[in-house]
């Protein structure tokens, strides 16, 4: 359903090796999927044009059971390492670790030269400015960063030119309790997993044609009137970080545009 309803491509993320092997041989099903990795996969994977980031990688401090934080925070520099090495961007993930976390990409900014997405942001407006002052860093918005009414208001605070939207399928949905909800217009038809057909969608679980609804909430939560415009420019914004070489210079003239008008 992802195609027919306007999905381009679809990234497909990896969160430790056997994911990111599973993200590469996803990837390889169809030339409209890619996928982030680590280093062995991602030399190979790189070649092949699929990988188009590391990652994910970056600090979780509200899950300290699965890793302390001393330990996060050595191997994201080093993660910021390999970006550099492979010369690719960073699918990054923040979740209550902002001030170390920028902390990090400014100790290692020699290292973080190809930029990348903060993913999934639940964070405040403090820490959202923290990553607005890197020049490289966008802020990626799902239904997981649109839960409250403030929640809204730090999105509202986001440039649109820094700004991606996404998925994070099969979660992070915009739920009924969800302050978003009522922003929300587009909405496709559901049915338990044992039942769905290709018109549906599983029930309760997130797929990709739904980064519409994200696009909608964010329209309305930054008073902007011209949803196609939005689209297309938090489209080139994710291709200019992970898909550079196919931005031609229309693309880059309608990028300009937008970012004027927005």
């Amino acid at each position: 359903m992802a195609w027919s309803a306007g999905v381009e491509r679809i990234i497909v993320a990896g969160g430790y090796l056997e994911e990111s092997k599973e993200a590469l041989a996803i990837a390889e099903t169809d030339a409209r999927l890619f996928c982030t990795d680590l280093l062995t996969l991602s030399r190979e994977g790189k070649e092949k044009g699929k990988v188009v980031a590391i990652g994910e990688c970056g600090l979780d401090y509200d899950r300290l059971h699965f890793c302390p934080s001393d330990i996060q925070k050595k191997y994201f520099e080093k993660q910021l390492e390999l970006a550099y090495t492979m010369k690719l961007p960073m699918f990054l993930h923040m979740r209550a670790a902002a001030q170390d976390f920028c902390d990090i990409l400014q100790q290692n900014k020699d290292w973080f030269v190809a930029g990348g997405v903060a993913h999934t942001f639940t964070g405040s407006a403090e820490d959202r400015d923290k990553l607005l002052s890197f020049s490289n860093v966008f802020i990626g918005v799902n239904g997981c960063s649109l839960k409250t009414a403030e929640n809204l208001e730090v999105v509202k605070g986001i440039p649109v030119a820094r700004m991606m939207i996404e998925t994070d399928s099969p979660y992070c949905d915009i739920k009924n309790t969800h302050a978003g909800i009522r922003y929300v217009k587009s909405l496709w038809p559901s049915k338990k997993q044992e039942k769905h057909d290709q018109e549906c969608l599983v029930k309760g679980r997130n797929e990709p044609c739904l980064v519409r609804p994200v696009l909608e909430v964010v329209a309305d939560a930054k008073g902007i009137a011209d949803i196609d415009q939005l689209g297309n420019t938090l489209y080139h914004n994710t291709c200019r970080v992970f898909f550079p070489h196919d931005l031609d210079s229309a693309a880059e003239a309608l990028l300009a545009s937008g970012r004027e008008a927005l």
